[in-house]
């Protein structure tokens, strides 16, 4: 009925090692964001671990202004970061998928 099975689990395994690779890959893809005004960067990885965050000095001397600043840009960047990091792992992932007649998953 599934033809190959010890085939289809073979390639399962080898999918399994691709989609680790590219997880360990993407600690070294980096995503940069930045407020709208530039006054704050912030540089993730897309395994969303921050690597740097920039702040302008005007931003020193409010102290909710930064924080309202740290959780827009944080957010962005994270958006984008996890938006890479799923494209890229499913990219793998459906590459290395095995045709079986009615799992089409990732359509």
């Amino acid at each position: 009925m599934f033809g190959d099975l010890a085939g289809m689990m073979g390639k399962l395994k080898e999918t399994q090692k691709k989609v680790e690779e590219t997880k360990k890959r993407l600690d070294s893809v980096l995503v940069d964001e930045q407020s709208n005004d530039a006054k704050l960067k912030v540089t993730i990885t897309a395994n969303r671990v921050i690597k740097s965050i920039t702040i302008d000095d005007a931003l020193l001397e409010d102290k909710e202004e930064l924080e309202d600043y740290l959780i827009l840009t944080l957010n962005k960047a994270i958006a984008r970061a996890t938006q890479v990091n799923e494209t890229e792992v499913a990219a793998v992932a459906k590459d290395g998928m095995p045709n079986i007649p009615g799992m089409d998953m990732f359509k």
